[in-house]
């Protein structure tokens, strides 16, 4: 079913206010009065039937409201070290999808990305994989931070994936957690990996060094693999 992700709920209709959503629903997908889609607020989700369509706005009436049965009971951050290309667009893409609650863009030593006017993009991306994924809340894209202006002390649990590491695994980690995190941040290095004192500031932060397996993972793959397992871990 089509989605939409919408701001202006009241107590028994919805707004459709963005003119992107209005040509996705009214052009793309041709929805006419009296078609249904489906609405997320960040919250909840809603089954809609449409009562008017125009240029300018889109009015839903509410046929049912549905708590929110997608996302975890834990938080999982992702500081994703800016790609290049549309590297950095796929990581967000796919991490929105396995419902990641926070992705923070880091710049390191190795980043050598322009990054003006990214974060615009990153959110666009981040709100169309929402609807995608049929998701609910969704995925926050931080402002850029650098790596020493994370705050680590928010975290219960900080995984930093490092090509050196060669005898502590991801798995012995989660699996040997004595205590449920509630907040888990995971960080991912650029393309040619972190330098020894990025590294070296991360573990004396609390942070465990951990490896992937023997292979070596290009940067998305890494992101994209850390959280895929962190969040089968805690389903």
């Amino acid at each position: 079913m089509l989605s939409v992700v919408v701001t202006e709920v009241y107590n028994d209709y919805i707004l459709v206010v963005e003119a992107s959503d209005i040509n996705h629903i009214k052009n793309v997908f041709r929805k006419v009065k009296g078609d249904r889609i489906r609405a997320v607020d960040g919250t909840n989700e809603y089954l809609c039937e449409i009562e008017k369509i125009d240029e300018k706005e889109i009015k839903l009436k509410i046929l049912k409201k549905i708590e929110d049965n997608f996302s975890l009971d834990i938080e999982v951050d992702a500081g994703i070290s800016i790609l290049k290309g549309d590297k950095m667009d796929l990581t967000i893409q796919k991490l929105t999808e396995l419902g990641i609650n926070k992705i923070i863009p880091i710049s390191v030593k190795r980043c050598i990305v322009k990054l003006d006017k990214k974060k615009d993009r990153w959110d666009t991306i981040s709100k169309e994989a929402l609807k995608q994924c049929q998701g609910v809340v969704p995925t926050v894209i931080d402002e850029i931070k650098k790596i020493d202006k994370l705050n680590l002390k928010d975290y219960d649990l900080i995984l930093v994936p490092y090509e050196n590491e060669r005898k502590v695994f991801i798995k012995d980690i989660l699996r040997n957690l004595k205590v449920k995190p509630t907040k888990i941040l995971y960080i991912i290095g650029a393309e040619g990996g972190f330098e020894k004192e990025e590294i070296d500031y991360l573990k004396e932060s609390g942070a465990k060094i951990i490896s992937l397996g023997k292979r070596i993972l290009r940067a998305e793959t890494a992101a994209i693999v850390t959280g895929g397992v962190i969040i089968n871990e805690f389903l």
